[in-house]
């Protein structure tokens, strides 16, 4: 054997490499050319990469100019296909009307690496999903979600965070302060407890569950989900592991000391019903009640609590600074309904008819998941006379219902008049879907139009939010990862009320 491999012409050996090669490529593109015949138009793929490199290099380019291809588009996340839907209507056909074929979750290498297949916001549609959904809608609920406690936990915590942000000084970013003040609702509710603003351990949390977000939507997170095998190598894929190992380190302790001071007659927060529905269920052969889905379904209600309500707050203070005509009316109208002392309510909403249209404007334009959170077809299906695939990925092109004109008095302004009708009343369109549509509809709906509306208020009431002198507005297009983060920026705060 080793004689025969000595007489192995190594140019015969790189020849035949190169050739095979050139023939894969070949096959690539041949496939490619006869599956797009049979699918939607869209952005001509590259041969194993897809249409990847696009959204890489120019990602909010790439979301507003997909819509060119028509009301549906087809990508290619590598050799995965997907569908985007450019417009309201077929959206609500595909995720309402067709509901349970269209909201499974694609197979995503990375994502079943880190989770295991477990939690919430992921894991694929089926038995674990519905139990896991089910439990924590109705445990939130009892915990605060959608009464009157979980306005006062928001009414307290902004009063925190107006007396932090005046005490940073007069320059300063405003991440870690409204991270932390975000956080702190949901913790209340599923850990029992909120975090001080200089509680180093937390702020770290807050850190690398903030560099996590960013880290998969890179292209390291992109490579990843191409070449899987890359998991036994260094990159930031190791780093995500890492972090989430620490998180789920945090929740472990948390779930440990809940453990020993559990009452049964009397559950405290998220973890100890959770304890509790274990024990209750062991017995159930069909049961999805552990330890690990624990962890990990608390871990996504602790992301998704976190970083997609603290992030639209972010972008909400850049479009004030550079709107200051709009923060002057929304702190006329605050102060001319609750005065400079008056706790803010989801009561007050109606009354706020300027104020709720702007937090409203805010969301529209901050379009912090520009494609929505990816869905799969759960089943073979048409649509539009397609046939689309089972596990085909299904994108809601958000950025363009979000700037359709048929939808939106200014589609490509930040104006609160887009939420206002002739008579000055709130109104909200039917293309305003930030928490997306049918059963996959974000749990978190209520509580994040909750801490949306009482922080905004609080803060205009309390405070007047400029640049810095000299600075200059980030770029608009922002850092793209899960969702999409502004760049850094820093902000000067003055008091409007000589109480602080």
């Amino acid at each position: 054997m080793g004689t025969v491999l000595m007489n192995v012409d190594p140019n015969s050996v790189f020849l035949a490499l190169v050739l095979g090669l050139i023939f894969l490529v070949l096959f690539e593109i041949l496939r490619i050319h006869v599956s797009r015949g049979r699918t939607p138009p869209g952005p001509r793929p590259f041969p194993f990469l897809g249409t990847l490199p696009y959204f890489i290099k120019d990602p909010m380019g790439s979301a507003r100019s997909i819509h060119q291809y028509g009301e549906m588009a087809t990508v290619y996340i590598g050799r995965q296909q997907g569908i985007v839907l450019n417009t309201l209507q077929l959206t609500k056909e595909a995720l309402v009307q067709e509901g349970s074929t269209f909201s499974g979750r694609p197979a995503l290498p990375l994502i079943d690496w880190i989770t295991n297949g477990l939690g919430i916001i992921m894991v694929t549609f089926g038995h674990s999903w519905r139990q896991q959904r089910r439990f924590a809608l109705h445990t939130l609920r009892n915990f605060g979600l959608g009464k009157k406690s979980v306005e006062e936990r928001v009414s307290e915590e902004g009063r925190y965070l107006v007396a932090e942000m005046l005490k940073e000084g007069t320059t300063f970013d405003p991440k870690h302060v409204i991270q932390n003040a975000v956080s702190n609702i949901i913790c209340s509710i599923v850990f029992g407890d909120r975090f001080d603003y200089d509680n180093k351990r937390f702020a770290y949390l807050l850190k690398v569950l903030n560099e996590n977000f960013i880290l998969t939507g890179s292209a390291g997170a992109q490579m990843f989900n191409l070449v899987p095998s890359i998991k036994h190598f260094p990159g930031p894929h190791q780093k995500m592991l890492q972090n989430t190992n620490e998180l789920l380190g945090f929740i472990r302790e948390e779930v440990n000391e809940h453990r020993q001071t559990l009452d049964p007659e009397n559950p405290r927060d998220f973890i100890d019903a959770y304890l509790l529905e274990i024990d209750k269920q062991k017995s159930q052969e069909d049961s999805t009640f552990h330890e690990q889905n624990m962890f990990m379904s608390t871990a996504d209600l602790f992301l998704a609590g976190t970083d997609t309500t603290a992030t639209t707050i972010r972008w909400g203070l850049i479009f004030l600074m550079e709107n200051p005509e709009v923060q002057e009316r929304c702190h006329e109208e605050i102060v001319q309904v609750l005065g400079y002392d008056g706790q803010p309510s989801m009561d007050d909403r109606d009354k706020l008819p300027y104020t709720q249209a702007t937090v409203h404007e805010i969301q529209r334009c901050a379009n912090i998941v520009p494609f929505g959170v990816v869905h799969a077809t759960t089943q073979p299906t048409k649509l539009r006379g397609y046939n689309i695939p089972k596990g085909t990925m299904i994108m809601t092109n958000l950025t363009r219902i979000f700037s359709d004109e048929k939808h939106w008095k200014s589609p490509d302004t930040f104006n609160p008049e887009n939420f206002l009708d002739e008579n000055r009343h709130f109104y909200k369109p039917e293309a305003f879907i930030p928490f997306s549509l049918g059963p996959r509809v974000c749990p978190g709906e209520t509580l994040a139009r909750t801490e949306l509306f009482l922080y905004i208020v609080t803060l205009l009431q309390r405070i007047h939010f400029s640049w810095p002198p000299n600075s200059e507005c980030p770029d608009m297009d922002g850092i793209m990862g899960v969702v999409r983060f502004p760049h850094p920026f820093k902000i000067v705060c003055r008091s409007r009320d000589a109480k602080y």
